[in-house]
C-alpha cells in the first residue's frame, strides 16, 4: 500500500437479505433461470419493486452469450449501476466492495448482487475447456488440464514444502461435511469418516474424491444499501468493517503458496480495527483444501507454513474451536459456479443476522469471509476478504 494512503470506511452502508436458491445436482434450466430466481427472492425478502432495484451487479459462467447487461431485459431491470464480475471464487467480496462504493458515492442506492449457474450434464466439461487461454496453453503438450490437475500441483507443493498431510486435509473435510448435514439442499448428506477419505479413489495425485467440489446448478444473492434504506425496510443488516482485494500476487513465486491476503492482511485487519482473535467464524474459498489452508495463513490465524500445525491444534465444526465454513462450504454443500464466490458471504450474513440455513454458531457477532478464484495452470489470481459484523 502506497505510504500514507488512506482508504474511506464503509460507514452508513450495509449489506441485508441474504438469499439461497436450493442447489440441484443437475439443471436443464438455464443460468438465466436461476439468476432470475435469486432475484425474485431478494425482492420479496426486501419487500421491493423491481423498479426499486438501481444497481445489478452478476456473476455466472454460463450465461453466455449474455453479460450483466442483457440480463437487465431478461428481468425488467432499469439500473443507473451495473457490473459484470467474472472473478469465480472472488466475485461475491468484489461486488460487495463495488456495491458498496457505489452506493456510498450515491451513484445506486440498492443494489442486488447475484452469483449462480446452471449445470447441465455437459457444462463442466465445456467450462474447463475454455476457462484460460494461458492454461489451455501449459497443458497443451500434457494432453489434460482442469482445475483437478493444477491444484494437485499446488496441493503437492505445499505439502513438500510446510508438512502438510492428508490427515491434515481430511480434518477440515470431514468438519466441513459434519457442518452440512443440517443442510436441507446439500448434495453431500451423509457423514463422512477419516477412512473414507483417506480410501476414497484418486483423482490426480494426491488428490483424492473428497477433496473435489462438487459442481452442481443455483445461485446466492444478497443487498447492498444505505443503513437507513435497511431500517426502512426492516431488515436486519450487517456492517462492512474492512475489505481487501489483490489479483496477480507474488507473480515471480514458481507455484502457487500464498495469495493476495498476505499483501493486504495487515489493512483488512487495521481498517476492521479488529485482530483475527476476534473473529468468531471464517468462511474460506474451498474448491480444494490446500487453499483453505493457504487463506487461514495469509489472513493471519497463523504465520505462513504454520497452517497444518493450527488444523492439528484445532477443530472446525460450528461448535468448535475455529468455525470454519459453517455450512459445509462447496466442499459438502456443492460448487454452484460462480454462485460458489457468493456462498460464504450469504452464509456470514445469515450467521450474523442469527438466522443460519443450519446450525448456528454460538453468539456469532463477527465473521472473516475471503475469495478466491480465477485459476490458471500453476495460481489462482483472484483472492479477497471482508470482516463483516452483527449490526449494533
Amino acid at each position: 500500500m502506497a505510504s500514507g494512503m488512506t482508504r474511506k470506511p464503509y460507514d452508513g452502508v450495509v449489506a441485508c437479505a441474504p438469499v439461497t436458491i436450493p442447489y440441484r445436482r443437475y439443471s436443464t434450466n438455464s443460468a438465466q433461470w436461476w439468476i432470475g430466481r435469486a432475484l425474485h427472492a431478494l425482492i420479496k425478502a426486501a419487500g421491493l419493486r423491481p423498479s426499486d432495484i438501481d444497481g445489478f451487479a452478476a456473476s455466472s459462467f454460463t450465461i453466455a452469450p449474455d453479460t450483466a447487461v442483457g440480463l437487465t431485459q431478461h428481468f425488467g431491470l432499469t439500473p443507473r449501476w451495473l457490473d459484470h464480475i467474472p472473478f469465480g471464487g472472488a466475485s461475491g467480496i468484489v461486488a460487495l466492495r463495488r456495491a458498496a462504493r457505489a452506493v456510498q458515492a450515491g451513484d445506486a442506492e440498492i443494489v442486488a448482487c447475484v452469483g449462480g449457474d446452471t449445470n447441465h450434464v455437459d457444462s463442466f466439461r465445456k467450462t474447463l475447456s475454455t476457462f484460460s487461454r494461458f492454461a489451455q496453453d501449459a497443458v497443451y503438450p500434457y494432453g489434460s488440464g482442469g482445475a483437478n490437475a493444477s491444484f494437485a500441483l499446488i496441493t503437492k507443493n505445499y505439502m513438500n514444502r510446510y508438512g502438510a498431510r492428508r490427515e491434515d486435509f481430511a480434518k477440515l473435510c470431514i468438519a466441513q461435511r459434519d457442518n452440512a448435514l443440517s443442510i436441507p439442499h446439500a448434495m453431500m448428506k451423509r457423514k463422512l469418516t477419516l477412512d473414507e477419505y483417506m480410501s476414497a479413489r484418486p483423482i490426480a495425485d494426491p488428490i483424492h474424491l473428497f477433496d473435489c467440489v462438487m459442481p452442481c446448478a443455483g445461485a446466492e444473492a444478497f443487498l447492498v444499501c444505505r443503513e437507513d434504506i435497511a431500517k426502512s425496510l426492516d431488515l436486519p443488516a450487517i456492517r462492512i468493517l474492512s475489505t481487501v482485494e489483490r489479483h496477480n500476487a507474488y507473480p515471480t513465486d514458481p507455484i502457487q503458496v500464498r495469495g493476495g491476503w498476505a499483501l493486504d492482511a495487515d489493512e483488512l485487519w487495521s481498517m476492521a480495527g479488529l485482530k483475527p482473535k476476534d473473529v468468531d467464524f471464517v468462511e474460506t474459498y474451498d474448491d480444494y483444501p490446500v487453499i483453505m489452508m493457504m487463506q487461514i495463513e495469509d489472513t493471519g490465524f497463523c504465520k505462513k507454513g504454520e497452517g497444518p500445525d493450527f488444523v492439528r491444534t484445532h477443530s472446525f465444526t460450528n461448535e468448535g474451536t475455529f468455525p470454519h465454513n459453517t455450512s459445509g462450504g462447496q466442499l459438502s454443500v456443492g460448487q454452484a459456479g460462480a454462485g460458489g464466490g457468493f456462498l460464504g458471504l450469504t452464509e456470514a450474513m445469515h450467521q450474523l443476522i442469527g438466522k443460519p440455513i443450519g446450525t448456528q454458531v454460538p453468539d456469532a457477532r463477527i465473521g472473516l469471509v475471503s475469495g478466491f478464484g480465477m485459476i490458471n495452470y500453476d495460481r489462482g489470481l483472484s483472492s479477497c476478504a471482508a470482516v463483516l459484523a452483527r449490526a449494533a
